[in-house]
């Protein structure tokens, strides 16, 4: 802990102590001086606005009705085992935790800028024993107390903790962009999973169909009623068929284990609970649109890159204040004596106070050059901000448009599978009868299978389009949830 050197010869150290209080004085008059001539850089709280269009292109739900809650949106689906597959890797997943641990540590850092504002205070004692020559040896014990605060006059520390701030918000709703992107990760790999196995029904179902044909193919060829040709174009049929289990065994096996890693557990974890068949989720057709401007106020990439621009806004204040002077007030208060009773003597009191102004007068443009730096950050800051807006409206566009024509392709396929059905059983009913050559046959029982298939896609297709669209409108997430703003008071 430093210490006062001896006041000069003639100077009595309690009566100096007047000449302190002028201190303060001339400090308050060269911080005016100085503040009157600074101009610092101006800090919008805001980005840059960007238009945003008053509907969707393609949709017109929004004007009639309410828009749809979007909170815990995978329930809608009406599948239990959905939900608690969502639920769990909302606590467990590995990118989930990851983000909560940059929030702490953002928060962490916050707290760090917040208590840059404060004075700070440090104790310290200390005890020594010295000898010199032959003289004896001599005791001496120290304790003290020393205390400091920088005047924030410009801003510096105030702009580093709004930088901290913004920064800690968005963290907080990068968070929740990556529970938003996990539960979507997940439904979409549950939907995948579900179309897999129900293909794999389909071409099962086919397959024991085509070994019925085959069956009567071979009975027809013993009665000399058929070829040969058409026995080995049976035998072909079905073989084609069986080739497409093993695809479809390994898509259902591959999807319950990215499933279980999403859930931050071991690939094969989920083996027994998903092996059971179950039909694809559906969601019901009411979902009524937000408004674009309240959808990119629920995003939470968008809040995130606007946070951003905040922190760079921020940043440069502080790159600006840092050319500015700085200004400190510190003192200490200490005790020194030859013995440890010695202590607690007013004699042994010593003390100090110290006001110091600090200016950077010549840094070669070090100081220039950040302010340049931050300000070329904030452009960075403002670009992204951009971008994510535009992204968040494509996204929820693109999702629009997917789900309008899945729709009406999953209608014209359902038209077509009951056709094919239909052919096929008549197929095979005029081919027993001779009315029909087994190439008809073939050729109906193949467009049965690739119908079914394609409806079973279709709707497929259309659940995951909700899903990509209930992430595209940031569903999960509330801006509301992150933790109220704790700005310490100058």
């Amino acid at each position: 802990m430093p210490y006062p050197a001896p006041s000069p010869p003639g100077v009595d150290r309690h009566n100096a102590a007047p000449h302190w209080k002028s201190v303060p004085a001339i400090m308050v008059s060269l911080m005016s001086a100085i503040v009157g001539c600074a101009t610092l850089t101006p800090s919008p709280a805001t980005p840059d606005a960007i238009e945003v269009p008053a509907t969707w292109t393609s949709g017109n739900e929004t004007t009639a009705v309410q828009a749809t809650s979007l909170a815990q949106w995978w329930r809608r689906f009406g599948d239990p085992l959905l939900v608690k597959l969502i639920d769990q890797a909302l606590l467990a997943n590995t990118s989930v935790k990851s983000s909560q641990a940059a929030l702490q540590q953002a928060r962490a850092l916050r707290d760090v800028s917040a208590a840059g504002l404060r004075p700070s205070l440090g104790g310290s004692a200390s005890a020594q024993r010295s000898r010199s020559g032959d003289n004896d040896a001599a005791n001496s014990y120290r304790a003290g107390l020393d205390a400091s605060w920088e005047l924030d006059l410009f801003g510096a520390n105030r702009n580093a903790l709004n930088a901290s701030e913004a920064t800690l918000q968005a963290s907080a709703a990068s968070l929740g962009d990556v529970r938003v992107s996990v539960a979507a990760e997940v439904a979409l790999g549950y939907i995948a999973l579900r179309t897999a196995q129900a293909r794999l029904a389909i071409a099962n179902d086919n397959l024991a169909s085509q070994l019925e044909t085959q069956q009567i193919t071979q009975w027809r060829l013993q009665a000399g009623l058929v070829t040969s040709v058409e026995a080995e174009q049976a035998r072909a049929s079905v073989e084609q068929t069986r080739a497409q289990l093993p695809t479809l065994q390994t898509s259902i096996a591959q999807n319950r284990h990215a499933l279980a890693v999403l859930t931050g557990q071991p690939p094969a974890a989920l083996s027994t609970l998903l092996a059971t068949t179950q039909p694809i989720p559906q969601v019901s057709d009411d979902l009524a649109l937000s408004l674009p401007a309240e959808t990119l106020r629920q995003r939470p990439d968008v809040r995130a890159a606007e946070h951003q621009v905040a922190a760079a806004l921020a940043r440069l204040a502080q790159a600006d204040a840092a050319r500015l002077p700085s200004f400190k007030l510190s003192g200490s208060l200490g005790l020194n004596a030859l013995k440890l009773s010695s202590l607690t003597n007013s004699a042994s009191i010593v003390s100090s106070v110290l006001a110091g102004v600090s200016w950077p007068v010549f840094d070669g443009g070090a100081a220039r050059a950040q302010v340049r730096a931050q300000q070329a950050a904030l452009e960075q800051a403002r670009a992204a901000y951009q971008a994510s807006v535009l992204t968040a409206l494509k996204d929820v566009e693109d999702a629009l448009v997917a789900l309008r024509g899945d729709r009406e392709r999953l209608l014209r396929l359902q038209n077509a599978a009951e056709a094919a059905g239909n052919a096929a059983q008549l197929a095979r009913l005029r081919y027993n009868s001779g009315l029909v050559d087994f190439q008809v046959v073939l050729e109906t029982q193949r467009s049965q299978l690739n119908t079914q298939d394609s409806v079973a896609s279709a709707t497929a297709e259309i659940s995951a389009d909700h899903a990509r669209l209930y992430k595209a409108l940031g569903g999960g997430w509330l801006a509301d949830a992150i933790e109220p703003t704790r700005t310490p008071r100058s």
